[in-house]
């Protein structure tokens, strides 16, 4: 027990690639909250899943069902908006790379945590019995969030890692076994599972609880946004 802990404690354990990983995984926490709180309080639609909004609309044009098309339409469209805002920020990964965590992507992870803080503060107000209008608006702002979050992890250039486009890290997952990539796996696994515990506690709070609802997204974005300023980007006097 006591060589276990010493090894997970020594310097060569937790490498800068392992703490990129960890705060990957927890923005995955930040996509399924949010998904939940999307799909059951802000008009049933997702606000990371793009192809599962295009599959809505198909559906709603079947259907001629406005309120479907409408509220897919808002996601769809702010996400887009979000994903130019994200790369606009994030930039784009060169071919060597050689900082793990660049500092354009804490600043567009920043722009993300101000967008869930304005969030936040206006769910509020109307978490209750939101208006079509206000419940537009929030639906758009966290489709936004997710949009940047999605460009900025993009940025990372690393094949594989990906906080939002997790139909992609499954197959990889499935494909792993076949390759025997022991490290991939297990980040997918982790990737995979904190998308199912982010979900789970998004509902929890969006049924049982609705006015602490934002608290797990915003509270695991600015986790991130802080541990990737002190672990990558912090001065040293």
């Amino acid at each position: 027990m006591v060589d276990e802990l010493t090894m997970r404690t020594a310097p060569g354990f937790w490498t800068p690639e392992k703490r990129r990983d960890a705060l990957v995984i927890t923005l995955t926490l930040v996509t399924g909250s949010v998904d939940a709180i999307g799909l059951l309080r802000l008009g049933g639609v997702f606000t990371s899943v793009m192809t599962g909004n295009m599959v809505f609309l198909g559906i709603a044009a079947s259907e001629r069902s406005g309120s479907i098309a409408l509220h897919t339409g808002v996601a769809f469209a702010a996400y887009i908006i979000g994903s130019f805002i994200g790369a606009r920020v994030a930039g784009h990964a060169p071919e060597h790379e050689s900082h793990l965590w660049p500092l354009s992507v804490v600043k567009a992870l920043s722009v993300e945590l101000v967008i869930i803080a304005i969030f936040s503060m206006w769910w509020e107000f109307a978490h209750t019995a939101p208006s079509p209008d206000i419940a537009y608006a929030l639906l758009g702002l966290n489709s936004m969030a997710l949009g940047i979050q999605s460009a900025a992890v993009l940025r990372f250039g690393v094949s594989g890692l990906s906080t939002t486009y997790l139909t992609g890290t499954l197959t990889q997952f499935i494909a792993g076994f076949t390759k025997r990539d022991a490290p991939k796996q297990i980040r997918s696994s982790f990737i995979l599972l904190a998308l199912i515990v982010g979900a789970g506690l998004g509902a929890l709070c969006a049924v049982h609880a609705p006015r602490i609802a934002p608290i797990v997204p915003l509270g695991a974005l600015g986790f991130v946004v802080t541990g990737a300023w002190i672990s990558f980007h912090r001065r040293l006097d």
